[in-house]
């Protein structure tokens, strides 16, 4: 078997030192903080002990024609976000993940993503940065693409280490490290469920827009909108924070029966608006941060077919306050549904790459910060109600099929006139 020691420190005062593609296996729940199922990791080694650098993830494409590009997109992302970050990487370690389909083996699914493996092989080779190590995993076995000794990596490959056995695990047990199961897993608590139509949910979303998409292409009205939303939204966060705890298993069943369906559709739609979203950015930290999050997630859920796409707002949130709060591996998993829906999201585009660096969060709270202290400061700023004009209530009314024209993310984006016609069966998609 190849020897490869690469080093990882769970605290300043402990290193582990992983021997060979069993330790590395083993390792990579503990590196991403899930298990990363149907994708390809790639992680960057500095030094001659091979310390742990930047790490990446993508899914696994599904059509081999585009392994060649993306191969060469992720190592060049790879190697150049590195540079950026810290260091030109001395090595890579690569991890393809994928559970067999339509009846093949462990074995079959290694066989064909092999073609893959050898792509980002070359990428990384073709940047001067060789592949010490790329690993198949596979039907709880894995396989060494790299290793041509059948004595220790055989063809039919060895089994994963029972999970809480190796030193890996109990080195990331003392130092605090979850693993909080496989990525499917953490992208059921934000997408929705798929045992139910959300036929009610698509009715309120249905009447939400008929409601809200006149205030929000209105300036004055668009602006008590936003102070309805916002309002709403610190209601529906104090519900569920003074909520009594429960198993996490339980816990996202309870927030969607704490959150009434038109609720959760005026919140949607509101959150559209750039501005809106922004403010709803500021609960990101202190004792309401979790509620926050829990709300982002539980709007997620809500974005039920065919408003998909307007979960890019709440999964963007959610991704902020995850990071903000220092949870990385829930934080790039939101930010990657976001950016899956929508990928040219500005702000959720912006936040997974600061998050991918490394950078830290501080400095955009530190700008929320001082946007709610400027806001406080002069609340006679906020524009006068037209005369005449009806209170703009957060409350669906109607049902009429068409959905806000978005307003696009972070400060870089702009807000584009509606044009006449413009709007599809269920309105514009999601800002950009």
């Amino acid at each position: 078997m190849n020897k490869h020691p690469e080093s990882i420190g769970p605290s300043e005062e402990q290193q582990i030192t992983l021997r060979g593609p069993a330790e590395l296996a083993d390792a990579l729940p503990y590196l991403m903080g899930f298990h990363p199922s149907d994708s390809v990791v790639m992680v960057a080694l500095h030094g001659g002990r091979g310390r742990f650098g930047a790490r990446l993830r993508l899914g696994i494409p599904q059509s081999p024609l585009e392994w060649p590009t993306v191969a060469e997109q992720l190592a060049e992302c790879l190697i150049k976000g590195s540079e950026r970050r810290d260091a030109r990487p001395d090595a890579i370690v690569v991890f393809l993940c994928q559970e067999p389909v339509d009846g093949e083996t462990g074995s079959q699914t290694m066989e064909r993503l092999r073609p893959f493996a050898q792509r980002l092989r070359t990428a990384c080779g073709a940047l001067d940065v060789p592949v010490l190590e790329a690993l198949c995993i596979s039907g709880n076995r894995f396989w060494s693409y790299v290793c041509p000794d059948a004595r220790c990596c055989p063809a039919e490959g060895n089994m994963l280490a029972m999970p809480g056995t190796s030193v890996m695990a109990a080195a990331a047990t003392y130092a605090g490290i979850q693993v909080r199961g496989s990525l499917r897993q953490m992208e059921a608590r934000l997408t929705p469920p798929t045992r139910t139509s959300g036929a009610a949910q698509q009715r309120a979303l249905d009447a939400a827009s008929s409601a809200m998409v006149p205030l929000l292409l209105d300036q004055e009205r668009r602006q008590e909108l936003a102070g309805d939303t916002l309002k709403l939204a610190g209601s529906l966060i104090d519900r569920l924070g003074q909520a009594p705890a429960t198993a996490p298993s339980l816990a996202d069943i309870n927030d969607d029966r704490l959150i009434g369906d038109e609720e959760a559709a005026s919140m949607i739609l509101g959150l559209q608006d750039r501005d809106t979203r922004d403010r709803a950015a500021e609960w990101m930290e202190g004792p309401k941060a979790h509620a926050a999050l829990r709300l982002w997630r539980a709007l997620a859920r809500r974005c039920v077919a065919p408003y998909e796409e307007h979960a890019a707002a709440p999964l963007t949130l959610a991704g902020w306050v995850s990071w903000s709060t220092g949870d990385e591996p829930a934080a790039r998993v939101a930010l990657g549904l976001a950016l899956r829906l929508d990928p040219h999201y500005t702000f959720a585009q912006l936040l997974h790459e600061a998050c991918n660096q490394g950078l830290d969060p501080e400095t955009l709270r530190r700008c929320l910060r001082g946007e709610r202290t400027m806001r406080a400061a002069r609340p006679g700023r906020r524009a006068e109600r037209v005369a005449g004009a009806r209170p703009a209530r957060v409350r669906p009314v109607g049902r009429a099929r068409t959905r806000p024209g978005s307003a696009g993310p972070g400060a870089a984006d702009r807000r584009r006139p509606a044009r006449p016609g413009a709007q599809g069966r269920r309105g514009t998609r999601t800002g950009r």
